[in-house]
């Protein structure tokens, strides 16, 4: 499966270079270059099947031949190992709860996803893949505990002074390993102008092997669409 960006659907790349490049040069999104239709038996059969077996259908689906079958099953079920339960208010109405995840947060889906997706593409002796971030709170805790002891990763992340939660801030800076957070003395958005000025350094991406783990890479929005499909199986049930 091939990935196109929505500015431009003449350039196309693999899902690895769309994953390390996060967004095209041309500021679009990276999409499928076909939306593929699901199987009817799996579907019609669809409440028979875990969480993890769904995530493998999709993500097999959308990703084709990029990544060997076995190799995808093993991902997906380290990736996505708990719970999205569908819990009924009443007969007609239900909660999907996604906080069941490491960094109690629905970021965890593509986070973790997205964590092992680079850690099977980074061989042994590449050169250390650095991740930075910029949080204000949900996005930094999922990234931290999805890279957490992720081979050949290092894992940075930038969070507003006295505004994230105190949870939040042990997930950020109670790690160690492979996982470092900086305080800034201002917003979020000063965070953000931070990793972005990093991105922008011509001097320091020939130094280092930079890459970012914002929302807008492909690699975590297949994994969010696990939990959809997964309501649906429980629902039928």
């Amino acid at each position: 499966m091939q990935f196109y960006s929505t500015n431009n659907k003449d350039l196309r790349v693999s899902f690895k270079e769309a994953v390390f490049n996060s967004m095209p040069l041309d500021k679009g999104l990276y999409m499928p270059e076909v939306i593929p239709q699901l199987p009817a038996d799996f579907i019609d059969n669809i409440e028979n099947y875990s969480l993890t077996e769904i995530a493998y259908e999709v993500a097999s689906a959308l990703l084709k031949d990029e990544i060997p079958a076995e190799d995808l099953k093993a991902l997906v079920e380290e990736a996505a190992n708990f719970d999205a339960p569908a819990v009924p208010l009443d007969d007609s109405t239900f909660v999907l709860e996604l906080f069941h995840g490491p960094s109690l947060a629905f970021k965890d889906f593509g986070a973790r996803f997205m964590s092992r997706v680079m850690g099977y593409y980074l061989k042994d002796g590449e050169q250390l893949l650095d991740v930075l971030v910029a949080t204000s709170g949900d996005t930094g805790g999922a990234v931290a505990l999805g890279f957490l002891g992720v081979a050949n990763t290092r894992v940075t992340i930038l969070y507003p002074k006295g505004k994230v939660s105190p949870i939040q801030e042990q997930q950020l800076t109670t790690l160690g390993q492979n996982i470092r957070a900086i305080e800034i003395d201002g917003t979020f958005d000063d965070c953000q102008a931070l990793v972005k000025q990093a991105f922008a350094d011509e001097e320091l991406n020939k130094k280092f092997r930079l890459t970012s783990a914002n929302s807008i890479n492909i690699s975590r929005l297949i994994p969010q669409t696990f939990y959809y499909f997964n309501t649906y199986a429980q629902l039928k049930k």
